[in-house]
């Protein structure tokens, strides 16, 4: 097993052990796609979108992009990257895609989980990419969409600076991991580096007018990437 995997899995068995009553299995929601997963390992997936309440929310709005393209949406609201790498071998491996879409960050600066950690946050995203790799799954590593504040946790500070920051840390490990970078929030932000009300209502999650551009980002980028 990677190295640096093992370390942030036995940091994380550290913290159960600590914490008799977390449980793993509701923390990481295996539950949320289990019987959809059972009917989709015999079939020829090409796309796992795998996130947030952001892709969440972007089945929801558009599921005809989906299926369509023989995309799979394994987005689930209120997660941080940790539970992304927790879940990623049942959402994405198991599935067989030819490509996986990271999209998460906003709700670890939210610190929806735990004290936001810049270098860990990318120390997950960076076990992600090293296990689809080792699986023969293509990566396109997205940067977290602008907000410039968190309405369900005010107290955050320096929002935006924050995911700018991580954004550039991401677009660090595609550099290192030679994957395409996936670039929502040049195109998304506003002059505070948010995003207006009419791309979020809330500041965070996307109207359909922001999935529209964001749909536009993600074909021209998939395409490429599986034509390699």
């Amino acid at each position: 097993m990677n190295k640096k995997l093992t370390i942030l899995l036995l940091l994380f068995s550290t913290m159960l052990s600590s914490q008799q009553t977390i449980d793993a299995f509701s923390f990481a929601n295996f539950e949320k796609y289990k019987s959809g997963n059972e009917s989709l390992k015999s079939k020829n997936n090409e796309v796992v979108f795998l996130g947030n309440p952001i892709t969440e929310g972007w089945v929801n709005v558009m599921p005809d992009f989906f299926a369509k393209n023989n995309y799979i949406g394994r987005g689930i609201s209120g997660q941080t990257s940790t539970q992304l790498l927790l879940r990623f071998r049942k959402d994405v491996v198991e599935l067989k895609p030819k490509l996986v879409i990271i999209n998460i960050g906003t709700n670890d600066v939210a610190e929806n989980t735990g004290p936001y950690n810049e270098e860990f946050t990318l120390g997950n995203i960076a076990s992600m990419v090293e296990i689809a790799e080792s699986n023969n799954i293509k990566v396109i590593l997205a940067s977290a969409l602008p907000a410039s504040s968190i309405y369900w946790r005010p107290s955050i500070d320096k929002v935006a600076e924050k995911i700018v920051n991580l954004n550039i840390g991401i677009k660090k490990l595609s550099e290192k991991y030679n994957v395409p970078f996936l670039d929502y929030h040049t195109a998304l932000k506003n002059k505070n580096d948010g995003l207006d009300y009419t791309m979020a209502n809330d500041g965070v999650h996307p109207t359909l007018a922001c999935y529209e551009i964001m749909t536009d980002l993600a074909k021209n980028i998939i395409q490429q990437t599986l034509d390699k």
